[in-house]
């Protein structure tokens, strides 16, 4: 768990993932025979295939992960030395109350997020939702101190840490999506007799709009995409039992289905299949809301064979994100055998 630690503690909003990025280049250089990063900001690692029929050209399978996360942007310094922010994502405004930042200015400068006390709200306050124009950052300086340290563009992380709770569970904040490179990363290291290409893509910008899996996919033209990120484990307190899907501990999730594609039924049953074929465990994943970088492979050129293989994730978009460690091996492991496999998979007959 020492990488995914390393990975989900690196700052990396949207369009700012470099320190992240470090750490990618450095997993991937040694196990890809090609490693390069993209004017948008996508580490693009190429292992080519261990083995390839004679006159042949291997097909290519891009796997993507998103390596950002959601957070802020400076926008502006009022008078009194007060921070107001841009939001880089999406965030329900109830999981920022009371919340320690970092702004990753001309150093780290330490704030909190705070909103009109509770001592003075009204009636009518205190009732409806807080909305996310009603908060600001205080790093306890005045305008002055603080203009000699931040400027409008500036990023802004939550200050938290990824801590194993047990030996079965862990938390963090960006476990979306850092978890689902350390599966493409660990997968990549693990595939040893593979007759295809595989694109290990570490992409940039998914949260404001899957923008770094566009022009990967459209660079690379993939015949196959799988894109490895979480879902949410609906199995917690409130949640009717007709709505419920994917849990945690309960493994691997194969994407039938998201807000930004529908997976290719025959590459969703092969999965299925291996999955069985190997004693991992798996859930199938229905999901009416929430995309993934699939939706872009999918509708990149001509078209792309596309699914998606999935952590199981409790309380996504804040800081406690939480995964099961067997679902994160089962992912590794269900990956691994798609990629030794995926040659002999006559789609269009499943």
């Amino acid at each position: 768990m020492e990488l995914l630690k390393k990975l989900c503690e690196a700052p990396g909003i949207s369009g700012y993932e470099n320190q992240v990025t470090d750490i990618i280049e450095e997993e991937l250089k040694s196990v890809c025979d090609k490693l390069e990063i993209d004017r948008l900001g996508n580490v693009i690692g190429l292992k080519k295939a261990s083995h390839k029929e004679v006159d042949s050209v291997p097909k290519k399978v891009m796997l993507a992960a998103h390596m950002d996360q959601i957070g802020f942007l400076v926008k502006s310094v009022d008078k009194n030395g007060f921070i107001r922010f841009a939001v880089v994502g999406g965030f329900d405004p109830k999981t920022l109350v009371a919340q320690r930042v970092i702004i990753h200015g001309k150093k780290k400068v330490v704030g909190v997020i705070g909103s009109k006390p509770i001592h003075v709200l009204g009636e009518e306050e205190i009732k409806k939702a807080p909305l996310m124009k009603e908060f600001f950052i205080d790093v306890g300086l005045e305008n002055s101190e603080v203009e000699a340290l931040i400027q409008p563009g500036d990023a802004i992380t939550f200050d938290q840490n990824f801590v194993q709770m047990n030996d079965k569970v862990v938390t963090s904040l960006a476990l979306d999506n850092r978890v689902g490179v350390y599966v493409l990363l660990e997968a990549v290291k693990r595939v040893k007799n593979h007759r295809v290409d595989i694109y290990a893509v570490a992409t940039s910008q998914e949260e404001v709009g899957l923008r770094g899996a566009i022009t990967s996919s459209y660079s690379i033209a993939p015949d196959f995409g799988i894109a490895l990120d979480v879902t949410v484990a609906m199995d917690t307190p409130g949640i009717k039992e007709e709505e419920k899907g994917c849990a945690m501990g309960k493994g691997t999730a194969i994407a039938v289905m998201n807000s930004s594609m529908i997976a290719h039924r025959g590459l969703y049953l092969f999965l299925k299949e291996l999955a069985e074929k190997n004693n991992i465990k798996y859930q199938m994943d229905v999901m009416e809301r929430g995309g993934t970088d699939a939706g872009a492979m999918q509708k990149s050129r001509s078209g792309v064979i596309t699914g998606g293989i999935s952590v199981p994730s409790r309380y996504i978009h804040s800081v406690v994100e939480m995964c099961h460690i067997d679902d994160i091996e089962a992912s590794i492991s269900l990956l691994v055998s798609f990629l030794e496999n995926i040659h002999l998979a006559d789609f269009y007959n499943l």
